[in-house]
């Protein structure tokens, strides 16, 4: 059976381990590692769009990193209980014609008992900026 530590229920310390896991792997824009993260049911909720399961996973993050350049996270622990964790978060990339945006919102997990996200809800919302503005820099993760 596959399993994803550190498995609810959360403490402090593990719900902020399951927080930087997270942001690591996103910030490596490879959508079948991250989605390796997720039950093979996962339901999902991003802005508008609905997900379900794995393979949506990859089709929904290869085409959000196809759009998204130079995307950049960060991603810290609001609150958390049980079996649930909530995140506050923001990234910057730019579209295709150099736009840059930071894109910042909240996210509600849920996990299953073997540590894998079986439901993840994502408010978002996105703020052009200028190039001078941008706090994150890429780091190859």
């Amino acid at each position: 059976m596959e399993s994803r530590p550190p498995l609810p229920p959360f403490t402090l310390e593990t719900a902020t381990k399951k927080v930087q896991a997270a942001e690591d792997a996103w910030n490596t824009r490879d959508p079948v590692r991250v989605s390796l993260a997720y039950t093979p049911d996962t339901e999902w909720r991003n802005r508008a769009d609905f997900v379900n399961g794995r393979e949506q996973v990859v089709q929904f993050l290869t085409r959000k990193w196809e759009r998204e350049h130079d995307y950049r996270l960060k991603k810290s622990l609001w609150a958390f209980m049980d079996n649930r964790i909530a995140v506050r978060f923001e990234y910057e990339w730019h579209d295709a014609a150099g736009q840059w945006f930071r894109s910042h919102g909240n996210e509600n997990w849920e996990f299953a008992e073997n540590g894998l996200m079986q439901r993840r809800f994502a408010s978002i919302n996105d703020q052009p900026i200028a190039e001078s503005e941008r706090k994150f820099r890429w780091e190859r993760v």
